[in-house]
């Protein structure tokens, strides 16, 4: 349902709180943290190596300051799960994921335990069968890939309480 005078669409935003999601429950531990600038703002990203648009929304996120990325490597593309050890596995998987994703460098062959499964089981639990999957701050989840200014009004965005 679309709002005629603000053209805002309702339905959409009906939609992203009532499937909102408390960041302070997210298992942040299985993700792979960056922070940049002050770090104050919170944006959660499922994200897969092989994904075009999750190419795209980190050319976007370089732009972004003052935020605390946390990326939860979510290989559902086929050859993603190996391209996700190289890089959880790599002495460095921030630079490893940036050199990857904004400069198609793949990551050296690595082993080591990763938290791949341990992802795979909260995407299913969040019910996310797409990448990029964004969980801001104040809980709103929006699939797919959004331009820098729409990371930004979302980043701003205070919290709200669930259900309304």
């Amino acid at each position: 349902m679309i709002e005629s005078k603000s053209r805002r669409n309702l339905s959409d935003e009906r939609r992203r709180a009532l499937f909102a999601v408390d960041f302070n429950d997210l298992p942040l531990q299985l993700a792979v943290k960056e922070v940049k600038g002050n770090g104050k703002r919170k944006l959660a990203i499922f994200t897969d190596p092989n994904c075009s648009y999750c190419k795209r929304l980190e050319k976007e996120l370089s732009g972004i300051s003052d935020v605390t990325l946390y990326r939860f490597m979510y290989p559902i593309f086929p050859g993603s799960e190996e391209i996700v050890r190289n890089v959880r596995c790599s002495a460095n998987p921030i630079k490893a994921w940036d050199d990857l994703m904004l400069s198609s460098i793949a990551p050296a062959e690595a082993v080591c335990d990763t938290t791949t499964d341990q992802v795979k089981a909260l995407g299913q639990k969040l019910r996310i069968n797409g990448t990029p999957n964004l969980i801001f701050g104040n809980g709103m989840q929006s699939p797919g890939y959004l331009p820098a200014e729409e990371l930004e009004k979302n980043l701003n965005q205070p919290k709200k309480e669930q259900g309304k």
